[in-house]
């Protein structure tokens, strides 16, 4: 490793405090504690702590030789709000203290002071530092769109998965989950952190495809206060926040060029600096990334390097697509029903004999999702006890496995064409819509922005028309 600075992401406790044997006997408190600690006499020195160290807990004297304990905490609050500080006093000078606590310290201590009640003060101050990490994880967990709690189906394929995630859960092996769309990589992805020894710790995930390359970077490792027009205050990544449990890539696949190294980085060394930071800050994670591209045809494209993919696929598990595994179609289907009935407080529901046809016969070109919101949108539409082939509404949503018998098997014969002229003719649209955004996938190796390129129409348009086709 080079001579650069290297620290854990166990942030240290900063002492600022100039008399030498109270200094000293707090430092011995908290290391025989399994506490790492760093000291100051004053708050020059202390501010330069702050910014060298980013201490989880600051434990600072009022009175300094030069400056003074207030200068301290409002130093720490500038560089993170959340920092906890805890002020020192004389026991004749509790006011001081009380109008440290109005401008921001958590807590203070009498001197002179007592180990015990220090030990009780800290631990509490890092317990208030856990409890915020945790809540910035749950804000970003609530923000995800829904999903089954369940991996719901017995047919083998999904069996096969199912002992293969079960193998990989046991080590702390980097895994690739590969598979289409929809298929339920996030899914796999949290069963098997739910199966690993890092259970207890936090499962972050974040959608590289759906975050653009300027904001990347911070929201992977972070950012110092000031790294860039707006930065106010320092930010934790997702690397961060993963630190002891699982962090989550999702379309691992669209990563731009130009981050592909410092992921490689990361994922090798187990470090990795803020935006703006100087500092190497090494990190306890288990990754596991998702891609719904043929990640060798795009190195081989050159469009992704050779060396991340080999790190990536130390474990490779395919997810296998709804149409391959067509007898799981009817138990997820009624997975789902009963699920949204409860919901919607209505009553249970059943599939006609023709919707459950129908339902075999279409190809399902957005796997699980697409059946999952194909069976809420019935569970609305329906008026009675049992759900009509005409509530799942298919006939806009694309093909069916198999050709209607009176065709000839030509290209179009997969379109619908009951109804009206104006139906067909939006059912032959968004069609062609669909068959030439996957057409442009395809020659794009799965990139979206080349993608959009070859279509001649904006990122934002692509992206919601792949919604709309139930292709993302």
């Amino acid at each position: 490793m080079s001579a650069r600075s290297r620290q854990s992401v166990d942030p240290p406790i900063l002492i600022v405090e100039d008399k030498d044997s109270l200094r000293t006997m707090l430092r011995l408190a908290l290391e025989a504690q399994g506490h790492t600690v760093v000291e100051a006499r004053d708050q020059p020195e202390a501010e330069a702590a702050l910014l060298a160290s980013h201490p989880a807990v600051v434990l600072s004297d009022l009175r300094l030789p030069e400056g003074d304990g207030f200068g301290v905490l409002r130093a720490s609050k500038e560089l993170d709000p959340q920092l906890p500080v805890i002020v020192m006093t004389a026991f004749g000078s509790i006011q001081d203290a009380v109008a440290a606590m109005k401008e921001g310290a958590l807590d203070f201590l009498a001197k002179p002071v007592s180990p015990d009640h220090l030990l009780l003060l800290v631990e509490r101050a890092l317990t208030q530092r856990r409890l915020t990490t945790e809540n910035m994880i749950l804000k970003d967990e609530l923000a995800q769109r829904r999903g089954a709690p369940l991996i719901v189906g017995d047919d083998p394929k999904l069996k096969q998965v199912s002992v293969a995630l079960h193998r990989a859960a046991a080590t702390d092996t980097t895994v690739l989950l590969e598979g289409e769309s929809g298929t339920g990589k996030e899914l796999f992805a949290r069963a098997l952190h739910a199966l690993s020894p890092r259970a207890d710790g936090p499962f972050v995930a974040i959608n590289c495809a759906a975050i653009p390359e300027t904001l990347l970077e911070t929201e992977l490792f972070g950012h110092e206060k000031g790294a860039f027009t707006g930065a106010s205050q320092r930010k934790p990544g997702k690397f961060e926040l993963a630190h002891r449990g699982t962090l989550f890539l999702d379309e691992i696949g669209d990563l731009p060029l130009s981050m592909q190294a410092k992921i490689l980085r990361a994922l090798e060394e187990k470090e990795f600096e803020r935006v703006g930071g100087t500092t190497a800050l090494h990190v306890d994670v288990r990754v596991v990334a998702a891609t719904n591209r043929n990640l060798k045809a795009a190195v081989a494209a050159r469009q992704y390097r050779e060396d991340l993919y080999f790190r990536l696929s130390v474990f490779p598990i395919t997810i296998p697509p709804l149409r391959d595994r067509p007898d799981d179609i009817a138990t997820l289907a009624r997975y789902f029903i009963d699920r949204f009935c409860r919901d919607l407080n209505k009553k249970p529901l059943v599939f006609s004999p023709a919707a459950e046809q129908e339902l075999r016969a279409y190809g399902w070109p957005g796997n699980v999702r697409e059946l999952q919101n194909c069976i809420e949108r019935a569970a609305i539409l329906t008026e009675g006890e049992t759900i009509h082939a005409h509530h799942l509404n298919l006939s806009f949503r694309g093909p069916s496995l198999a050709p209607p018998p009176d065709d000839d098997g030509g290209p179009w014969s997969q379109i619908d064409l009951s109804g009206t002229l104006g139906e067909a003719s939006r059912r032959t649209l968004l069609e062609v819509e669909r068959r030439k955004i996957e057409q442009a996938l395809k020659e794009a190796a799965g990139s979206r922005g080349r993608a959009a390129e070859i279509l001649q129409v904006s990122y934002k348009t692509f992206t919601a028309k792949l919604k709309e086709h139930a292709l993302e």
